[in-house]
């Protein structure tokens, strides 16, 4: 037998088992995991709907919420197990957890990792959307956008995973968004870069270049710190059969994809969240568009605050001026992010319309269904313009108005920017059950089809805690930067550091399928929104 028949012969011995089919155990609690997630949304739903007093005199708008939320949580499953399989790969072709256990692993943590997930992230997203699509979202447009980017997402996520092609679901989801914003834009014979919160888009566009550049060049220098420090010989070779790796590194492999698994239902389980929320808003504002779980008692204080507020707006200007609509101005400063004459009295006139509204009705829990929507839009208007004029430093305001400025934007953010248990668990679940499903194709291109020769104990634990550290970072900084991208190019860093090879055609087709990425969501995206604007 020739040397490379054994050297062939040692990897095939060395693969680990991802044809096993998952025992009866592992089905039940898939099961049993799907049953009780839906039971607890439903019942959560109809307390809601109660709570609030909604009247169901149609079922339209039961079906419309049924179909949507299928599809944002259709969404998060296809995000589960396209990008989680990234997390999982190192574990389990470094034989530190055998496949199936490591998936249900990782799927719990996704779980826990979108429980405890502050929601922040998932308002940042909806902020990206067209602003009058967001005041009028249980209009046929709304809809339209919603279902049109929620698609258009699945749609290359389902087309790259088929590939197995480790593309980002972040980036495919901002692509929609952005389709979404350019396309009605042109429809309403606009310049169609109006529609999209370009700076945002830069971030992106920075992040989809550097993210494989960090994971390629700091994945090359952990591994060569590694060789430094440790002199195992053991741990840059391919495994022998089985063998796991010695316990200190296999706990370093465990801790770090349990690390990225968290990370990622944190991160991006949260933009299923906001979409959802969007979706709740649009058919059942009377449960959802206000928070009335805030108490009684806020209202005086509320009320106090948006007063003090408009009184300091007011306070800043060298002469009175009369907003006729400030609403109008508003929208419009939001649309095109540049700030009219008239912008700092109409943020001063709307506060003191929001006072006036909480003062009247006596809690956010009394507004009537009639009103509700209004108010919404108010508070949604008052806080986006409030945080772009901050990002644009506009008003030179000094310490003391800033300080109310911020304290009424966090007022109006709690009682219009919350996320209910029962969303938070529905999309926990999906993402979770979404990682044991379909996690193959990923998993065999991270861990066979990068390199030439099988992953070494020593590369997966390089990789891996590159793209750990580098979520750390980016969550700490805000920066939107690809857990798929970073680990990928992690693996091809350690393969080139190893001498080990790269397999020229599959890195092409990386690169492709993260440079497409975006362009191929905007257009999927708006097409689909022309499309659905026509149907609706």
């Amino acid at each position: 037998m020739t040397s490379d028949s054994v050297s062939q012969a040692a990897l095939l011995d060395a693969r680990p088992q991802l044809d096993q089919r998952a025992g009866r155990v592992t089905a039940a609690m898939f099961l049993t995991m799907l049953s009780l997630g839906l039971l607890f949304s439903v019942y959560s739903l109809v307390q809601d709907m109660d709570g609030a007093g909604t009247v169901m005199t149609t079922w339209t708008p039961f079906l419309l919420l049924g179909v949507a939320l299928l599809i944002a949580l259709g969404f998060e499953f296809v995000n589960g197990f396209h990008d989680t399989a990234n997390a999982v790969a190192t574990v389990i072709y470094t034989h530190s957890l055998p496949p199936h256990f490591a998936v249900v692993w990782s799927g719990c943590f996704n779980f826990l990792g979108v429980l405890l997930s502050s929601g922040a992230v998932a308002f940042g997203v909806i902020t990206l959307l067209p602003v009058e699509l967001i005041l009028q979202v249980g209009s046929s447009a709304g809809f339209a956008m919603v279902f049109a980017l929620l698609i258009a997402a699945i749609l290359w996520n389902l087309g790259t995973w088929w590939l197995g092609l480790p593309a980002s679901s972040s980036h495919t989801l901002i692509g929609s968004i952005i389709g979404v914003g350019i396309a009605n834009a042109l429809m309403h014979g606009r310049d169609g870069t109006s529609g999209v919160e370009w700076s945002q888009v830069v971030k992106v566009g920075y992040s989809l270049l550097l993210s494989p550049v960090i994971g390629f060049v700091f994945a090359i220098l952990m591994l060569l710190l590694l060789r430094t420090l440790v002199k195992n010989r053991t741990l840059y070779k391919a495994p022998e059969g089985k063998t796991p790796p010695p316990w200190w590194i296999r706990s370093l492999l465990v801790l770090t994809c349990t690390g990225v698994s968290f990370a990622h239902g944190s991160n991006d389980g949260q933009k299923g969240m906001g979409l959802i929320m969007l979706i709740l808003v649009g058919t059942l504002p009377t449960a959802y568009a206000l928070n009335r779980a805030m108490p009684v008692e806020h209202t005086t204080q509320f009320v106090a605050v948006a007063e003090v507020t408009q009184q300091a707006l007011l306070k800043d200007l060298p002469q009175p001026v009369v907003v006729e609509d400030p609403r109008q101005v508003l929208s419009g400063y939001l649309r095109s992010k540049e700030a009219p004459a008239e912008l700092i009295p109409a943020v001063a006139a709307l506060t003191g319309v929001i006072a006036d509204e909480v003062r009247d009705y006596g809690a956010l829990a009394r507004v009537p269904a009639e009103a509700v929507a209004n108010v919404r839009n108010d508070m949604y208007l008052a806080s986006e313009a409030i945080r772009l004029m901050e990002k644009d430093e506009i008003g030179n305001f000094d310490a003391d108005t800033q300080g109310k400025l911020q304290a009424f934007k966090k007022q109006i953010d709690g009682a219009t920017r919350f996320i209910p248990l029962w969303v938070k668990v529905a999309v926990a679940i999906a993402l979770g059950l979404g990682t044991m499903v379909g996690w193959r194709r990923i998993v065999v291109t991270v861990g066979e089809k990068i390199g030439k020769s099988h992953l070494t104990y020593a590369q997966g634990a390089s990789a891996e805690s590159v793209a750990m550290l580098t979520i750390g970072a980016a969550d700490m900084f805000g920066l939107p930067v690809s857990t798929t991208h970073v680990l990928s190019s992690g693996v091809a860093g350690t393969m080139a550091a190893n001498g080990s090879g790269l397999q020229m055609g599959t890195i092409r087709n990386l690169l492709m399928a993260w440079v497409l990425t975006l362009p191929a969501a905007i257009l999927l995206s708006g097409s689909l929104y022309w499309l659905f604007t026509r149907l609706f």
